[in-house]
């Protein structure tokens, strides 16, 4: 990658990883159902470690060669909310591998937790002690860092780490439900997000299904009140922003289209163990209903992304 390139690498690209990372495990929960075996899970588990790998090392090559462009990118009241998607990445691939791989899995999840409180703490005292942050610069991306949090008990419980689990659970779902109302104040009463983010809009998807499934694990996998409520809050919020479609159909392609995909592999995943769960037909219509979507989207992504960094449109300064 040329040099002025790994400059404007931005700190968004990292999603693409836990885009990928969620389809395969949606994936698998497909394989798993019609008892296919893991041959397709399997290589794009593959794809996006060593992705994940890539986009390190040449984020970290940015951070040694152009120390004031990063510093930049940490400042900026929208691209901040994104660097904790390098240690949710790491979090997505644990869960992944977690029963492939439990070795490594167990050091993936402990650099994951490590590094997601660390952006957790610095955005937050960030956000308190900032003046210059104002109503209109919130946004959905600032679940970002909640929802790393959220997903911690996915893997934790099964790797026997469940008193961390509940840590790391609880003051991110408290966490999450003040940073609803304040993002959705700002989506209802003041002047409309910027286009170019309007695909952010589906992190929304993201807490209660992430939720849902964390809350299997620590609840030992039995389907109570607040687990439905999880469940159905995250259906709900898929079904109103698929009813935005015409909307999110005019925006122009740019990295922030990742924004769409952990989301519905979220919500994806939460649907095949909620079908799992109670048996329900309907629900196992909308799991495959859901992944075939998600497919769909996963092949334009990759498409779009591709032919953007053929044609140098990536890696630019805005």
């Amino acid at each position: 990658m040329p040099e002025r390139s790994i400059q404007h690498l931005p700190i968004s690209i990292f999603a693409t990883v836990m885009g990928l990372t969620g389809f395969a495990i949606a994936i698998e929960k497909l394989e798993q159902y019609w008892n296919l075996g893991t041959f397709i899970s399997d290589p794009l588990l593959i794809i996006s470690g060593v992705l994940l790998i890539s986009l390190s090392v040449l984020y970290l090559t940015k951070f040694v060669r152009f120390p004031q462009a990063v510093i930049a990118e940490f400042n900026h009241p929208i691209r901040l909310s994104f660097f904790p998607t390098i240690t949710i990445s790491l979090l997505v691939l644990a869960v992944g591998v977690h029963q492939r791989l439990p070795e490594i899995a167990v050091w993936m999840w402990w650099l994951g937790i490590i590094g997601q409180l660390i952006f957790t703490l610095a955005i937050l005292t960030r956000w308190m002690h900032r003046e210059t942050f104002v109503t209109e610069q919130s946004n959905p991306a600032w679940f970002i860092p909640i929802v790393g949090n959220v997903l911690v008990p996915v893997a934790g419980v099964n790797l026997g780490f469940a008193e961390v689990s509940w840590f790391y659970f609880s003051f991110a779902i408290v966490l999450w439900l003040p940073m609803l109302a304040i993002v959705l104040n700002r989506i209802f009463f003041h002047p409309a997000i910027p286009q170019k983010l309007w695909p952010t809009m589906f992190i929304l998807i993201a807490p209660p299904a992430v939720g849902f499934l964390s809350w299997m694990q620590l609840n030992d996998s039995e389907l109570d009140a607040l687990g439905r409520i999880f469940y159905y809050f995250a259906v709900f919020t898929t079904i109103l922003l698929f009813a935005q479609g015409k909307y999110f159909a005019s925006v122009k392609f740019g990295l922030p289209w990742w924004a769409y995909s952990f989301p519905i592999a979220a919500v994806t995943i939460a649907t095949f163990l909620f079908s799992e769960l109670t048996g329900g037909i309907y629900s196992l219509i909308l799991a495959h209903v859901l992944l075939a979507f998600l497919t769909g989207l996963i092949a334009t992504l990759v498409y779009k992304t591709t032919k953007s960094a053929i044609n140098n449109q990536i890696c630019q300064p805005e």
